[in-house]
């Protein structure tokens, strides 16, 4: 009867402006739940490992990246006692060897996984680095604090897990400590394998990589926007793909991309004085993160950033000169933004677990006629579809109408001037990123549908 209701209302609301009935309570509850003072906390301690260096002690529980790792599986331990248990931790690893470790390493991560109740291959995934570095990337024995770079998406990921352990969502959420980061995205590339070798559907990876810093160099200052990065071509695209692509579009609709725009409209609906910045890069220039690999591997993955850096605390060693303090100290962290942009990733996840999966085999119809026919394959876990459609210069979804079944011809919509794309939406409202057709927009790991 729910459903009937919200359809009724939804299909009856003029074509610009179809709302899903409202915000949602459960997201306003999660977003509530972050706390500040926690992850100063969380902060603290990392910060207190004296060096986190991929490279470093793994002995001692009192220094280096051993007792780091350590303490970050014991916080999720003790946050699954708090959940009935339900948030498995695992520790996949390999031994690497990199231009910047002394020989072979052997690279950890932590994660915390929360299995799905109804659709669990379907995973969102949260990761922040763990390991630090100073100015030699080399150097293993010196203090290298970290507080920001990336201890602050570290406390992301752990506050994330609490705050989400003791709700269940269909698909499961894996919130992932990854090392190796500043040695090469090393982390990231053994992320991607352990999700490959466990057969994830990664919906998306939310990479937090520097997220707690408002102060800038020459003393700007900006608490109130966080940059969202993401590809605009998959970096799994085919040359087949590339050709398509080329003639008909789709250079701004990787599923990237629309899960940039997915978290600037969750922003938007669900947060006070945090705006979503998108940023049409992979990552900052000539730079990189951990969702790079994720990428490489096919998957759809986002880098969330503060919107503006202080590089006098970004692989600095600790020291003042000329009256500047470098260094990567805990008192360059906000915890109040830090917080705000915990909201940001801890709403997402919340709302992409809830909805169906991202619509399958979008396409769409109209060459030579004054109408397009949007279609894609029904799914059991979808009750209803928006079809979205925007100018070619258009940079976020503007037009849209709800359907039923798979398909939906727009009268007097020309293909030619639009891009269009299809969401999944819940009987009780929750609603997946927008699909743009063909291989160049699908949620399909690698561009293609798995059989």
């Amino acid at each position: 009867m729910r459903i009937a209701v919200l359809l009724a209302a939804l299909i009856s609301t003029p074509v610009a402006a179809q709302p899903l009935g409202g915000q949602h309570s459960m997201l306003k509850d999660v977003a509530g739940a972050v706390s500040a003072e926690r992850q100063k906390a969380m902060i603290s301690t990392l910060v207190g490992f004296g060096t986190r260096h991929t490279g470093s002690e793994t002995k001692s529980d009192k220094r280096g990246i051993g007792a780091a790792r350590r303490w970050i599986a014991s916080e999720f331990n003790s946050i699954s006692k708090d959940c009935g248990g339900r948030l498995k931790v695992e520790t996949p690893s390999a031994v690497v060897t990199a231009e910047r470790l002394a020989g072979p390493t052997e690279v950890v991560n932590v994660l915390g996984i929360l299995p799905g109740t109804t659709d669990p291959g379907r995973v969102i995934v949260i990761s922040g680095h763990y390991d630090s570095r100073v100015s030699d990337a080399k150097n293993f024995t010196s203090d290298a604090p970290g507080a920001n770079d990336d201890a602050s998406g570290t406390a992301a990921v752990i506050e994330a897990a609490r705050v989400l352990c003791k709700r269940q969502f269909p698909a499961t959420l894996v919130f992932a400590a990854l090392a190796g980061e500043e040695q090469g995205l090393l982390g990231g590339r053994i992320l991607a394998d352990y999700a490959v070798s466990k057969g994830w559907f990664v919906e998306a990876n939310l990479n937090n990589d520097i997220v707690g810093n408002t102060e800038g160099i020459g003393g700007v200052r900006d608490n109130t926007h966080v940059r969202v990065f993401s590809e605009g071509t998959r970096s799994t695209e085919t040359p087949e793909q590339a050709s398509t692509r080329r003639y008909n579009g789709g250079e701004v609709d990787s599923p990237s991309r629309n899960l940039a725009r997915y978290m600037d409209r969750i922003a938007d609906d669900y947060l006070t004085n945090l705006d979503v910045v998108m940023v049409y890069r992979t990552d900052r220039y000539s730079r990189g993160g951990d969702q790079v690999e994720m990428l490489r591997a096919g998957f759809p993955a986002v880098r969330v950033t503060e919107a503006v850096e202080n590089y006098t605390r970004q692989h600095q060693d600790l020291r003042t000169e000329n009256g500047i303090r470098y260094g990567d100290v805990i008192e360059g962290v906000d915890f109040a933004y830090l917080a705000q942009v915990t909201r940001l990733n801890v709403v997402t996840m919340a709302a992409l677990a809830s909805a169906p999966m991202p619509p399958a085999g979008v396409k769409i119809a109209g060459a030579v006629s004054a109408d397009t026919t949007v279609s894609w394959t029904p799914s059991a876990d979808a009750a209803a579809y928006r079809v979205w459609w925007r100018g070619t210069t258009e940079p976020t979804w503007r037009q849209s109408r709800v359907a039923t079944g798979g398909e939906l011809k727009l009268t007097g919509v020309n293909i030619d001037d639009m891009f269009f794309g299809v969401s999944a939406i819940s009987a009780d409202g929750y609603e997946s990123p927008v699909v743009f057709p063909g291989p160049a927009g699908t949620f399909e790991r690698g561009g293609v549908k798995k059989e």
